[in-house]
């Protein structure tokens, strides 16, 4: 039996470490500044997270690029080369196309590999909410899972992934045309701040307003310990987009005082979610109730 590889890209804000840990591999995506592509790096090889921010903050725009197929083609070579069977976990179709890219370069480049099996999932979420999924893939394969097992169980787990998100405005979220809502929500009208999941359907979509910001993360914390199951057997991760200290100890002594989970992982909103959301974006992830609701039901 052929070992097996998993493998993300850009959008799954996982870590130097969490990568490391889980031995995951991405497909690099890219970010877009006055015309020039930088690979949009998840160790943030090119520029630091307080750079890309403080460049928003000022008004500029970043633009962000799919998987390349050339990138598909050699992270997908490189480990076919080593024997391994490759899943990658995507980010969801409805917020980026690299999904359906990799199928295309999947079924070209297994033409040289006849014995070997590429599987591209459409996650059906986004940054960190991306990431556990292939977490948990991972921890599959180490259990000694087979790979249709595998395939199988993450499939059957996408809708599990609980989201909770906050922003200070929709507005980069709006330009990116990576959000729907009704235009009741955009804006920034008198301090409102709205809260985001990804829906059944993996659309980024605002399901509920909380006056202020302090307001706001304690709501996703409620929010979070009303929908995770079995908090003590697994961790709440916390991503953020260049959010201050007193905030972010703010938050974590919200979800430590709330949620009895065996700890809490910080990492970064990287550079290809982050382009979209903008600054002090900071949300909450882990498995949860089924996520059912879809933009445009009545909630």
């Amino acid at each position: 039996m052929r070992p097996i590889k998993i493998l993300t890209d850009s959008c799954s804000d996982m870590s130097g470490e969490l990568l490391e840990k889980y031995d995951i591999d991405y497909a690099r995506m890219n970010t877009v500044r006055a015309g020039k592509e930088t690979e949009a790096s998840l160790t943030w090889e090119y520029y630091t997270p307080k750079e890309l921010y403080d460049i928003m903050r000022g008004g500029e725009r970043v633009t962000t690029t799919q998987v390349p197929v050339n990138e598909f083609m050699r992270i997908f070579g490189k480990y076919l080369d080593l024997g391994f069977d490759i899943i990658y976990i995507g980010c969801s179709l409805k917020q980026s196309g690299s999904v359906n890219t990799g199928k295309v370069a999947a079924a070209d480049i297994l033409k040289k590999y006849p014995d070997a099996k590429i599987t591209c999932i459409d996650s059906l979420n986004a940054c960190i909410g991306e990431g556990i999924l292939a977490i948990y893939a991972s921890e599959l394969a180490a259990e000694g899972k087979g790979y249709d097992e595998i395939v199988e169980a993450v499939n059957a787990r996408r809708n599990n992934v609980v989201e909770y998100v906050t922003v200070h405005s929709l507005d980069a979220l709006k330009r990116a045309g990576r959000v729907k809502a009704s235009s009741a929500f955009f804006g920034n009208l008198m301090g409102v701040k709205p809260i985001l999941i990804s829906d059944a359907d993996g659309v980024q979509t605002p399901i509920k307003k909380v006056r202020g910001r302090a307001n706001s993360l304690e709501e996703m914390v409620s929010m979070m310990a009303e929908n995770m199951i079995e908090p003590e057997k697994q961790y709440v991760y916390l991503a953020h987009a260049d959010c201050s200290q007193e905030e972010l100890d703010s938050i974590r002594g919200m979800i430590k005082a709330k949620i009895p989970c065996k700890g809490i992982v910080t990492v970064y909103i990287g550079p290809i979610i982050g382009a979209s959301i903008g600054p002090d974006a900071i949300g909450l992830w882990a498995f949860g109730k089924e996520i059912t609701y879809r933009v445009g039901e009545a909630k």
